[in-house]
């Protein structure tokens, strides 16, 4: 279907792909893996013309082609889905789809045609979106689905998914790869970016694995293991587990009283209660949009609290704003890196002293900001968090969006805090900065910290939760003991099944 010959692409010092070649299969479903960084979404990128090559040739259905725009890549059947939606919010599903490709002319658009097109479409892959929504009325696994069928409604032949399962629960991936083999069946070719290697062997016909810029491999999938791709993907063995010992907890850091938080409609938390104690990861499991969010946002001062009261080693700082709780020792590593997390325009520099910004040594008693701190901070960073490429003087945009959350995780590790609230962790991150986070994670536990973390996977919240959180429909429905409890009961329990 398309074939990629010796392709490079610079970007100032920094070589993303270094004479980058593979082919794939018409009808099947490929896999690109690799570390962030390891130049997987920028061939893609190059694929789609969003990027131009510096040098190499593309071949689609064997004849070589000049794809200079996404509109070039969309004329010759190829669509992709990028890891952040391309969606506007307050729009129709059918607006969103049509837009760029409207049907009818500028004075007089055929909406109509266009729903009846979009249902058709919907119907075929059992996709059940209604044409007429909102978008911001959709779930992320519904706006997913969106993306698919504004590809598909362009004809797409070939599709091109950046972590497609990034921000879906169990349940919407089992449905999303439901879909992708339905796709496969009716002859469309699929790539697949992703860091997750059991949705690797579960829905992939071939791998492809990259490694600095490189190909390293390529192979069947059925002939292949995690153990095999992630010794590929980071060139040495991975501990495809968590390791820790038993938590000693103390005294409690973090106590949360009958707190609700209201949300767009109803209450987003309703009347929860837990404790979090120095020297242990509690975890909260649960399908997104169950609270979550709302809960350590409060928890970090972002959003404000309907009732209850929030302590902090038994002093009340429910009222208190986000750079108040950092003062006292809480850091917050947030779901949304780019909304939350980075100044995305700002270089690595900068983001590294957000939340310190203010005092010594990053801000002198004159006013000035202390550049030999600023530059000590950011080195100490991205060497303890393999920060790549490790150049202080580039933008955060710049970066892959796991070398984006070391950033941010190394720059709230370096406060030593007392509590730390994490959400996502690993969210869009490669296999050896999986391992090597899961670890941070368990030695800060370890060094006395009290950890409250949420995740959508499921596998990592029970291997590094002391304790398990139960939460659906914004209150807390059980706590468990994760070594105890299956996933398919902690399962059960998140979608009231229980």
């Amino acid at each position: 279907m398309i074939e990629l010959r010796d392709i490079t692409k610079i970007f100032g010092d920094v070589v993303a792909n270094n004479d980058v070649s593979f082919g794939v299969t018409k009808g099947t479903i490929h896999a690109i893996v690799g570390e962030n960084g390891a130049g997987k979404s920028t061939i893609m990128r190059i694929a789609y013309g969003f990027y131009n090559s510096d040098s190499g040739e593309i071949y689609v259905d064997g004849n070589r082609v000049d794809i200079r725009t996404p509109h070039d890549a969309i004329k010759l059947g190829i669509g992709m889905v990028h890891q952040h939606f391309m969606l506007v919010d307050t729009m129709t599903v059918a607006e969103n789809i049509i837009l760029g490709a409207e049907t009818g002319s500028a004075f007089d658009l055929d909406l109509e045609k266009a729903d009846r097109q979009i249902k058709s479409l919907s119907d075929e892959l059992k996709l059940n979106i209604d044409p007429k929504a909102t978008i911001e009325n959709l779930s992320v696994g519904q706006q997913q689905r969106v993306e698919l069928l504004k590809a598909l409604y362009r004809n797409a032949e070939l599709l091109i998914l950046d972590e497609p399962t990034a921000v879906l629960s169990p349940q919407e991936v089992e449905d999303f790869f439901g879909i992708l083999r339905r796709m496969k069946e009716q002859g469309k070719t699929i790539i697949i970016i992703t860091h997750k290697l059991e949705e690797v062997l579960a829905i992939s016909d071939e791998v492809t694995v990259m490694r600095d810029g490189k190909v390293v491999g390529n192979v069947k999938t059925s002939e292949t293991s995690a153990q095999d791709l992630a010794r590929m993907i980071v060139g040495r063995d991975v501990l495809l587990r968590v390791e820790k010992t038993e938590a000693t907890p103390a005294e409690n850091v973090l106590e949360v009283v009958d707190l609700s938080i209201a949300g767009k409609h109803a209450a987003a938390v309703s009347n929860i209660s837990f404790t979090v104690r120095a020297g242990e990861i509690v975890g909260i499991a649960g399908i997104e949009g169950n609270g979550q969010t709302e809960l350590i946002e409060a928890l970090a001062g972002l959003c404000r609290t309907s009732s209850g009261e929030i302590r902090f080693e038994g002093k009340n700082v429910t009222a208190m704003t986000a750079r108040e709780l950092k003062e006292l020792g809480i850091a917050h590593i947030p779901e949304d890196r780019h909304k939350r997390g980075l100044l995305l325009a700002s270089d690595l520099a900068e983001n590294s002293i957000l939340g310190v910004h203010y005092r010594p040594p990053v801000a002198e008693a004159s006013g000035f900001m202390n550049s030999a701190a600023i530059n000590a901070r950011v080195n100490d960073i991205i060497k303890n968090f393999d920060v790549r490429p490790p150049v202080a003087s580039l933008t955060a945009k710049s970066l892959s969006g796991g070398n984006q959350q070391k950033l941010i995780i190394g720059r709230e590790f370096e406060l030593n805090p007392k509590l730390l609230l994490v959400s996502q962790p690993t969210r869009g991150v490669d296999i050896g900065a999986i391992e090597f986070i899961h670890r941070k994670l368990i030695e800060l536990r370890d060094a006395g910290s009290a950890v409250l973390l949420v995740s959508a996977e499921l596998e990592e919240v029970t291997a590094l939760a002391d304790r398990l959180l139960v939460i659906r429909e914004g209150k807390i429905v059980g706590e468990v003991d994760p070594k105890v409890t299956s996933v398919e009961e902690i399962g059960l329990m998140m979608t009231g099944g229980n």
